[in-house]
């Protein structure tokens, strides 16, 4: 398939990338300077579920966990604020795809009167679940594997406690999805959303069931896994606004393919942080990044273990760090880059088809940050 040759083309291809300090804070202008144009902070979206009585009842239970160490507290912190990761942007990206595209110019039908701010209010519901769906998943990630876990890592009951309260709060915030979803009256977005849901369990198990250290993760399936559990959902979210104001299949695959590129360039982004800041600073991430894959195919298996050992301390914990320093020395990290670079590109050629406004705008320079660092 061409991806699959593109891929090894990058693969081949060197480029010379002056690495500079990463920057948050440039991501965070972009994304705040893109709530102004569609009113209010998509921070907020998910207001109305978060503040209902059910879930009332189930944070009261949730506080019971302060001064453990069970993630889902620090995952409940993130809705609150957390300016480094903008884990709301979902349903910014739906909102500013809806006003960018405006109302289908082939119909004169009398749902454009119900627009407001160039936005139906359909689509605005819309981004609100997608939205739901995402903090859903977000919540369930923060599960423990308690037979991973020791006495030394804290009280078992606490953490048994914790998983009970991520399964009960994920699930409530799916159905809120599901209901909303089925409210839409559209059968054909109803179909895209559930297959996106399908889409991002599947690529959390395949996360969860492939080894690292094994180096079994390939460039296509690193693709292939990463779309599924973090670019379906947006992508066929933007597709979905489309349908709601029934532009034709062009725009929706112009929506489809923004949303795909955008999140794939925002996890590379992620995934080389650690890669591009200072020599000095710790290093912490995922032997399954971006940047690792492309090292480890460069390098081969059996290099690759004997670098895994050769970072390993006497206790037989990786230094992370030593292992940083490794990869740098080839050329994995530059062909992540380049494949961030292509994926931003992507994204920003899916919007010259759409008329220039401040939405589009706001699309582009949210396509142009993930490739900045």
């Amino acid at each position: 398939m061409a991806w699959r040759s593109r891929l090894s083309y990058i693969g081949r291809r060197h480029l010379s990338i002056i690495f500079s300090n990463p920057s948050p804070s440039n991501w965070t202008k972009v994304v705040s300077d893109a709530e102004k144009i569609v009113g209010y902070p998509t921070s907020f979206m998910s207001l109305r579920c978060l503040l209902s009585d059910e879930l009332s009842n189930v944070a009261m239970h949730v506080r019971k966990l302060v001064g453990t160490k069970h993630p889902l507290l620090n995952t409940a912190r993130g809705f609150v604020f957390d300016s480094r990761n903008n884990i709301q942007m979902r349903g910014l990206v739906v909102l500013l795809m809806s006003k960018a595209a405006g109302p289908s110019p082939s119909t004169s039908d009398p749902i454009h009167d119900s627009m407001i701010s160039g936005i139906y209010p359909s689509q605005r519901n819309l981004a609100e679940i997608t939205e739901l769906i995402h903090t859903a998943f977000l919540v369930h990630r923060g599960i423990v594997n308690l037979k991973e876990w020791s006495n030394s890592d804290g009280p078992l009951k606490d953490m048994q406690f914790g998983n009970k309260m991520a399964v009960l709060s994920g699930d409530f915030l799916l159905a809120n999805a599901c209901t909303g979803l089925a409210q839409l009256n559209d059968t054909k977005v109803v179909e895209l959303i559930s297959s996106a849901i399908g889409d991002v369990v599947q690529g959390i198990y395949h996360e969860s069931s492939s080894s690292a250290e094994e180096g079994s993760l390939t460039l296509a399936s690193w693709e292939d896994q990463t779309f599924l559990s973090h670019g379906a959902l947006l992508a066929k979210s933007c597709q979905a606004a489309m349908k709601l104001a029934r532009h034709g299949t062009e725009a929706q695959n112009l929506a489809f393919q923004y949303g795909k590129h955008l999140t794939l360039g925002h996890k590379l982004n992620s995934d080389l942080q650690p890669f591009v800041k200072s020599e000095s600073e710790p290093a912490v991430f995922s032997l399954d990044s971006a940047p690792v894959v492309f090292h480890r195919q460069i390098v081969g298996p059996e290099r690759w273990r004997h670098q895994l050992k050769q970072a390993q301390n006497m206790a037989r914990q990786i230094d992370y760090t030593k292992l940083r320093g490794l990869i740098k020395m080839e050329r994995g990290v530059s062909q992540a880059l380049d494949l961030c670079s292509y994926h931003g590109n992507k994204a920003l050629e899916a919007m010259k088809c759409f008329p220039p406004s401040d939405a589009r705008s706001a699309l582009e320079n949210m396509a142009c940050a993930v490739t900045k660092f």
